[in-house]
């Protein structure tokens, strides 16, 4: 279940680098790509939780997960700015990109080993 949350997480990563790349051209993303990146991260969140649940979890498994849903929380404040249309600001994406950069490093730190 971790490498299926892993390629999620991937895929979720491709999606919002398109949507960064809308922002720091000042432009508005493309909602279908926003519902699609937080509905895979949102997946991807759940297939963590579900394998911290199976117990046993190594102590990376859970630092990952905390960084993940602290990255989703960032992801909650961008989309409120994308429900207003409005622009997010650019510094926001960048914490949220990089919170969710080192999160994802983290879980995939614990395939690698």
């Amino acid at each position: 279940m971790l490498l299926y949350a892993i390629l999620v997480f991937a895929v979720a990563a491709i999606g919002g680098l398109v949507l960064a790349s809308s922002v720091l051209r000042g432009k508005l993303a493309p909602w279908a790509i926003s519902m699609l990146h937080a509905l895979l991260g949102a997946s991807g969140l759940v297939l963590l939780i579900l394998v911290v649940l199976q117990g046993a979890a190594p102590g990376r498994l859970t630092a990952a997960l905390a960084l993940l849903v602290l990255a989703a929380l960032g992801g909650f404040f961008l989309a409120s700015f994308h429900l207003r249309q409005q622009v997010a600001p650019k510094a926001v994406v960048f914490v949220h990109a990089g919170v969710a950069v080192v999160g994802f490093l983290t879980l995939l730190s614990l395939l690698l080993a």
